[in-house]
């Protein structure tokens, strides 16, 4: 498995040893086939900051603004859920995940530990477009929240604002 994390930001301490394990745990999870050991994925998962998460949004997507994650995919459309190896890129800003959280009570580590899951659920082909599938894929996300509460201490993932931002 060919698993990549990065910072590449300065406003946050990001815990990517930590990011990597549940990166791992969340692929495992999401595997519906039973060979999940031997899959191959190739995964990018980038921590950045909210002028380059602007940047990226527009050029991908047309939207102004930094938004909380970015899932490139790489692969063909497949049936939900993708069975096989993973090949995509994430990103995903702590900024914005520090705003959320204020919006919904919650807190960065948390959000950035959502953002990591759904950008993972995009990968394996669920989609957040439309109502119904939308639905689908939030009560996943959920179900691997509380699990990964469960085996991950999440509140470690984003250890403290660098500096005094957000």
């Amino acid at each position: 498995m060919s698993l990549t994390v990065r910072s590449r930001q300065k406003s946050y301490l990001i815990d990517s040893w930590m990011v990597r394990r549940l990166a791992k745990w969340i692929l495992e999870k999401t595997e519906p086939s039973n060979i999940s050991k031997l899959i191959e994925h190739e995964l990018g998962v980038y921590i950045i900051g909210p002028n380059e998460m602007a940047d990226l949004n527009f050029s991908n997507l047309k939207h102004k603004g930094a938004t909380d994650v970015i899932t490139l995919d790489y692969m063909e459309v497949a049936s939900i859920p993708k069975c096989g190896p993973i090949l995509g890129d994430l990103f995903i800003c702590p900024t914005v995940a520090e705003e959320n959280a204020k919006e919904f009570g919650t807190s960065c580590s948390y959000e950035v530990a959502r953002y990591l899951i759904h950008g993972i659920l995009h990968l394996r082909g669920y989609d957040d477009k439309k109502q119904a599938a939308r639905k689908i894929m939030k009560q996943k996300e959920n179900l691997l929240m509380k699990d990964a509460s469960k085996h991950f201490p999440l509140s470690s993932l984003v250890k403290k604002p660098k500096t005094n931002c957000g």
